[in-house]
């Protein structure tokens, strides 16, 4: 009977996972690029032509994250009332239509308002996300669900690095600049692909035809059982007002503010650090996607050695402490190749760190605790995406080099670690058989 249980769970949960996470990475894949491909028009004429200092691109960046902060919060809460497809699928109309819209930006001005909407467009994306796997994947599956997921950023990354480089080669065709037509070029997919979440997602396993009666059946049972017992652990059921003053919830979200203060000010600015190396723009781009490469590899045994061990938190804190030594060493290198593998060892820490802290939410939160704790710790951590950019453009303008700058960066990973060894629980993650999930 056991064995047949193993038998229903493992075939189950394969049949979910190569029925969602294949369209939500890809999803995703689209959402950074388009966040981040901003940092390759810099480097192909954009700040030129549109008049902006380190400090300008870094604040117009960054405040992409005020955008998403302002407006994550009620966005996740009208997922989990309307239903991941319709909502998902409006968020992607709305990010693609604003992110092809900055092509037209013609000063400091403009860049930083449309930056600010695309941030208020995709607000919510990220952390519905999250709330819509708790729906699908019981806890000891989300490690590497989450994984794969997070696979999506290194990869985007050197996509945008690859892809960047030959779309500035577009310059002058229909009398349009190359970086124009990168933001046109690469916001497509997201609006495309809008219609196809909403001909293909399934809002809740129950409402799943393409599941067998008893894969269904014991897939909900499952979900079911995880939030009758977090229930009870927690004595009873935790609202929306008791999220937000929760310390543990609190903490969560200082422990994400530092470690995304780190990753997106190196995330911008990467390919300028490369660029005084010198090269062709598309040099730039090929140059600029490996430390994001290396990433990818070392995200995926993060995350495996994770679920594995079943341990959350010295996973994030070794991360962590990592992705601040590369750091480190990367403001010694400067502009050199040394510096660029530096900064390969620092994304192993920077992105094997994520999946191990989304986990933790969810050891607390449920129902529309959830949707509201979740999408707070985002959006607060996501503010990181406004300071870390923002802080090493400016200190980068006041110091002539960004040395100073990836001190600070290192010092913020630092912190996250501290933070976490202090607040992160230790709690072990339930050790329930675990079948094996796709590559995606």
């Amino acid at each position: 009977m056991e064995h047949a249980r193993s038998e229903l769970e493992a075939r189950t949960i394969r049949k979910v996972a190569w029925r969602l996470l294949p369209l939500i990475v890809v999803i995703y894949l689209v959402a950074y690029i388009d966040r981040t491909n901003v940092s390759f028009a810099a480097t192909g004429g954009m700040s030129q032509a549109l008049g902006l200092t380190a400090k300008d691109f870094g604040f117009g960046a960054g405040i992409f994250f005020l955008g998403y902060f302002l407006f994550e919060v009620p966005s996740n809460l009208f997922l989990e009332k309307t239903g991941a497809r319709r909502w998902i699928a409006r968020i992607m109309i709305s990010w693609g239509l604003v992110a092809g819209a900055m092509a037209f930006v013609g000063g400091p001005t403009s860049f930083v308002v449309m930056r600010f909407l695309l941030g208020v467009a995709e607000a919510g994306f990220f952390p519905g996300v999250i709330l819509y796997f708790t729906y699908w994947f019981p806890k000891s599956y989300r490690s590497r669900v989450l994984a794969s997921l997070y696979v999506a950023v290194p990869v985007a990354n050197a996509v945008t690095a690859a892809l960047s480089g030959l779309l500035l080669g577009l310059d002058g065709w229909l009398g349009l600049a190359g970086w124009q037509w990168l933001f046109l070029i690469e916001a497509a997919p997201a609006v495309l692909l809008a219609f196809v979440v909403l001909r293909y997602l399934t809002d809740t396993p129950a409402a799943a035809d393409w599941l067998a009666p008893d894969e269904k059946a014991w897939l909900c049972a499952a979900i079911e059982r995880e939030r009758q017992d977090l229930l009870r652990r927690e004595q009873g059921h935790m609202t929306l007002r008791r999220a937000f003053t929760d310390l543990r919830v609190l903490s969560l979200a200082l422990m994400y503010f530092t470690i995304v203060t780190a990753t997106y000010g190196i995330t911008f600015f990467l390919p300028q650090i490369v660029k005084g190396i010198g090269g062709s723009n598309l040099q730039v781009g090929l140059i600029s996607a490996a430390p994001y490469i290396v990433g990818t590899v070392g995200l995926l045994a993060w995350s495996w050695s994770s679920d594995r061990m079943r341990e959350r938190k010295w996973h994030y804190i070794v991360a962590c402490l990592l992705g601040a030594g590369g750091l480190a060493a990367a403001g010694l290198y400067g502009s050199t190749l040394m510096a660029v593998v530096a900064i390969a060892v620092a994304t192993i820490g920077l992105y094997g760190c994520k999946p191990a802290f989304w986990t933790m939410p969810s050891e607390f939160l449920t129902g529309t605790a959830a949707a509201g704790g979740i999408a707070m710790i985002n959006s607060v951590g996501n503010l990181g995406g406004f300071v870390g950019p923002f802080a090493v453009g400016w200190i980068k303008d006041a110091t002539g080099g960004f040395g100073a700058a990836l001190g600070f960066l290192t010092a913020c990973a630092v912190l996250s670690a501290l933070l976490a060894f202090v607040t992160a629980p230790s709690r072990r993650a339930s050790p329930q058989p675990a079948a094996a999930l796709p590559t995606t």
